[in-house]
C-alpha cells in the first residue's frame, strides 16, 4: 500500500492507486486502468468462490437489448453483513481511496464453459430507458474494481477493445478502471468484454462505486 491513506473521498485518486506496491498502470491516453497481481490471497479467493457457489443465480442486464446471449454468467449478491465480506469490501475501498458509503454491495460472478458477458460499459447510459430507475438515488457508476478468483482452463479473459488491451485471468489479480472522463461525462473507452470460457470455470468479484452515497 501507499505510505498514508488519503482522506476517504467520493472518487478514486489515480495517483493514490499508482502508489500501491505491485500496481501497473496500463499505458493508454483513453482509459485509466490499473492492474495489481496478488491483491487477494489464494485462501480469500477460495472462500469467496464458496460463497458464490452457494447463492448463484442467472445474471441480468439493465436496458435489455433483445440479445438473450449477451450476458450468460451467473451472479451472487454477497452479504455485506458477513464479516469476511466486510473485510474484503474495506480492502477494496482502501485500495481505491473511496469512502465505502459510495460503494454498491460486492457481486460475485461465475462463468462456465461457453458463458460470457459481451462488450459493455458498467455505467448506465444517460439516454437509456432504465437510467432513472438505476441512477435516481445514487447517481451513475464511477469506478469499477474487479478481482479474478481463479484461472479457468482456457478463455475467460477481459478485453478492452477500444484501447487494444486484453487481460488474462490470474488468481487474486485486481483490475481497477475509471468509467468517467469527468463528472457527468462517461467514458466509452471503458467498454469491456468478459470473453467466453473455453475450459473450466471462472469466478470473479466486482465492486462498483457511485457518484452519490449508496442507500
Amino acid at each position: 500500500m501507499a505510505d498514508c491513506m488519503p482522506p476517504s473521498a467520493p472518487d478514486a485518486d489515480p495517483q493514490w492507486i499508482a502508489g500501491h506496491a505491485r500496481v501497473q498502470r496500463v499505458p493508454s491516453r483513453d482509459l485509466t486502468l490499473f492492474i495489481q497481481r496478488g491483491f487477494l490471497s489464494q485462501q480469500e479467493c477460495a472462500d469467496l468462490i464458496d460463497r458464490i457457489e452457494a447463492c448463484r443465480r442467472p445474471s441480468t442486464i439493465a436496458d435489455a437489448n433483445g440479445d438473450s446471449a449477451f450476458r450468460t454468467s451467473e451472479t451472487c449478491d454477497l452479504d455485506d453483513g458477513d464479516s469476511f465480506i466486510a473485510t474484503i469490501d474495506a480492502k477494496l475501498a482502501d485500495f481505491a481511496g473511496i469512502n465505502p458509503i459510495y460503494g454498491e454491495p460486492i457481486q460475485g460472478q461465475r462463468y462456465a464453459v461457453g458463458q460470457e458477458f459481451k462488450a459493455h460499459t458498467d455505467y448506465f447510459e444517460p439516454d437509456g430507458p432504465d437510467f432513472d430507475k438505476y441512477c435516481s438515488v445514487a447517481g451513475n457508476r464511477t469506478w469499477t474494481l474487479m478481482v479474478y478468483l481463479n484461472e479457468p482452463g482456457a478463455g475467460g479473459a477481459t478485453r478492452f477493445p477500444k484501447i487494444g488491451k486484453t487481460v488474462q485471468p490470474e488468481t487474486g489479480k485486481l483490475l481497477a478502471w475509471n468509467n468517467r472522463l469527468r463528472e457527468g461525462a462517461y467514458n466509452p473507452a471503458s467498454l469491456h468484454h468478459g470473453m467466453k470460457v473455453r475450459s473450466g470455470v471462472k469466478h470473479i468479484i466486482t465492486k462498483w462505486y457511485r457518484e452519490k452515497p449508496w442507500r
